[in-house]
């Protein structure tokens, strides 16, 4: 689908359904460098299972026309655009990384538009090595080099994922490799000069998931310990996943999502 937001064009994929209006909306917020397609496999099952899904290009990502915000803030208040231009008061966010902290900082600055939120592979802080954010900067292939080794655990770069054909590093860099010239580092420049996630996340009363993965080697379980305090949440560990838990575990990033939706709707 394609929508206009700030007087660009957006694209986002539903999950194989039309939207339905009388549905809750579930929106999935991709991470630096990536786009809509990291999460396949959990926007077609919730499209499937009694949600309005949404999975978003952020701007200058994938097909939705930049130039990508600077900040944190930016990105979040962009978010709290397309949310209105799709229609619906209010969304549950599902989001990864870089994602994790505009959801973090879209519930605290438009608290109204926030249900829920589950964060996969959240941080307090996302530090930026100078030598990654110098090989974003020139473009040099390094950056999707190390992205793509940090972004799984060592028994997911062996291979052997449950979806056939899937080859998961391969998939990683191609993804990395799609971005357009200038968008990785402005995304990881945002990820380092951000350091409000802790206060903006005592603001938040939304209840939240954590997903954490206890191989992730890009945001370590321990560096969501800040969040936990100040969060109104429950937090779930993945065992042996690494950061991109929705590629490299599908199946236990769409069970802990479900679990937790569900739990919310019956309270």
């Amino acid at each position: 689908m394609r929508t206009t937001v700030q007087g660009k064009q957006v694209l986002a994929t539903t999950g194989g359904r039309d939207l339905d209006r009388d549905l809750p909306l579930l929106l999935f917020i991709h991470g630096a460098g990536h786009d809509r397609t990291a999460w396949q496999l959990q926007t077609r099952y919730f499209a499937h299972h009694g949600y309005a899904v949404v999975a978003v290009d952020l701007p200058g990502h994938g097909g939705s026309e930049g130039p990508p915000p600077d900040s944190i803030a930016g990105y979040a208040d962009w978010v709290a655009d397309f949310i209105e231009s799709l229609g619906w008061d209010a969304a549950n966010v599902v989001a990864h990384s870089m994602g994790s902290l505009i959801a973090i900082q879209l519930a605290a600055s438009h608290p109204d538009q926030v249900i829920s939120l589950a964060l996969l592979g959240p941080a307090a802080a996302m530090m930026v090595h100078p030598d990654l954010l110098a090989a974003a900067r020139s473009n040099d292939h390094l950056a999707y080099d190390l992205i793509t080794g940090w972004s799984h655990s060592a028994g997911g770069q062996r291979g052997g994922n449950q979806t056939p054909g899937i080859w998961m590093s391969g998939a990683t860099m191609r993804l990395l490799e799609r971005n357009h010239p200038g968008v990785l580092a402005n995304d990881l420049a945002a990820c380092a000069a951000f350091d409000g996630a802790v206060d903006a996340a005592a603001e938040i009363r939304a209840p939240t998931l954590l997903l954490l993965g206890s191989a992730d080697l890009m945001t370590r379980p321990a560096q969501a310990a800040p969040l936990q305090a100040k969060l109104n949440q429950q937090t779930i560990v993945l065992d042996g996943v690494g950061h991109s838990m929705m590629m490299e575990n599908p199946d236990g990033v769409i069970d802990a999502v479900a679990d937790f939706l569900r739990k919310l709707n019956e309270a």
